[in-house]
C-alpha cells in the first residue's frame, strides 16, 4: 500500500471514530454534509454539541471559505442527526481518499443514510439561482476516483456497483417532504469537476451534452465511498448561478455563496422535512 493509502486506512479511520464516540456520545445513523454557504443549518439543531474536525485524528482540515470544519452531533424536528459543516475538496491539493475520509469515518461509526448537498452551477437553462435540485445520478469528470489502490474489504467490495448511487427510496422521501414543506424542487443529473477553476463556455456546452444538468467541485467522490460501504444517499443541490456561457455576469465565489445564502431558508425548511421522514 502507498504511505497516502497507510495514513488514512482502516485503522485512521477507526481512531476517527473512536474520538467521535468519546466526545459526542453515540453516533446517529443519519448524517449530513453542508455545502458551501450552507453551514447555517448547524444553528437549527437543539442539545447540540460541536467538535472541530481538528480536534479528530486524521481528520482533514478545510481551507476554503463557507466550510468551517465542524462536526455537530444534535436534533432536528425531533431526531437525533449528525452534520458536517463543511468539507475538503479535491482542488485543494487533497487526494481522493482524503476528500472522502470523513464519509469512511461515518458508515464505520453507524451511518446508514447520508444527506450529502452541495452550491451548483446551473447548466440546464430552466433552473434559475435558488433552485433546490435532487441529484438523481451524476457524472464523475475529476480524472480520479477514492477507491484507486488496494481495497480493503472490511469497507465494501472491490468493484461495487453504481447503478443507484442515489437512493431511489430517500428521493421519493425528499420529493414528499419538500410537497408538505411547500419547497419546490427539480431533478437532474449533477457533474462532478475537479476545480478550482470554473468551467469555460465549451465545457458547459460538452457536460450539458453528457446530460449534466448541474456541475460543481464536490459530492461525487463522498457519494462513490458511501456507496462503497453500503450507505443509502440522498444528494441535494442548491443552483447558486447560470453556468458559464449561460449568463453574462463573469463568475465569483462572492456570488456563489451570497446566492446560497438566499437560498437557506427554503434549503432549510427542506432539510428538515427530510430529516424528520429518515
Amino acid at each position: 500500500m502507498t504511505t497516502t493509502s497507510v495514513a488514512l486506512g482502516f485503522e485512521a479511520v477507526e481512531r476517527a471514530v473512536r474520538v467521535l464516540r468519546e466526545r459526542l456520545g453515540s453516533i446517529p445513523p443519519t448524517a449530513v454534509v453542508l455545502g458551501s454557504g450552507l453551514g447555517g443549518f448547524t444553528d437549527r439543531l437543539a442539545s447540540a454539541v460541536t467538535l472541530s474536525c481538528r480536534e479528530v485524528p486524521g481528520w482533514p482540515v478545510p481551507a476554503v471559505i463557507g466550510h468551517a470544519g465542524r462536526i455537530v452531533s444534535g436534533t432536528c424536528a425531533g431526531r437525533q442527526v449528525l452534520v458536517l459543516a463543511g468539507r475538503v475538496h479535491l482542488y485543494e491539493g487533497r487526494s481522493a481518499a482524503e476528500v472522502a475520509f470523513a464519509v469512511r469515518v461515518l458508515g464505520r461509526a453507524g451511518v446508514r443514510s447520508l444527506v450529502l448537498t452541495n452550491a451548483a452551477g446551473g447548466i440546464n437553462p430552466s433552473f434559475a439561482p435558488g433552485t433546490l435540485m435532487v441529484i438523481d445520478d451524476h457524472l464523475n469528470c475529476t480524472g480520479t476516483n477514492p477507491l484507486v489502490g488496494p481495497n480493503d474489504t472490511r469497507f465494501g467490495p472491490r468493484f461495487p456497483d453504481m447503478t443507484e448511487v442515489y437512493s431511489r427510496r430517500l428521493r421519493a422521501i425528499a420529493d414528499k417532504a419538500a410537497r408538505d414543506a411547500g419547497v419546490p424542487v427539480t431533478h437532474g443529473v449533477y457533474a462532478g469537476v475537479l476545480g478550482p477553476s470554473y468551467e469555460t463556455p465549451a465545457e458547459i456546452r460538452a457536460l450539458r451534452t453528457c446530460g449534466a444538468d448541474a456541475v460543481g467541485m464536490s459530492t461525487v467522490a463522498e457519494a462513490i465511498v458511501a456507496r462503497h460501504m453500503g450507505m443509502e444517499v440522498l444528494g441535494l443541490s442548491c443552483i447558486s448561478n447560470p453556468a458559464a456561457g449561460l449568463n453574462t455576469e463573469p463568475l465569483s465565489e462572492a456570488d456563489v455563496l451570497a446566492a446560497a445564502a438566499a437560498a437557506e431558508g427554503a434549503f432549510t425548511r427542506l432539510l428538515e422535512a427530510i430529516l424528520v421522514r429518515l
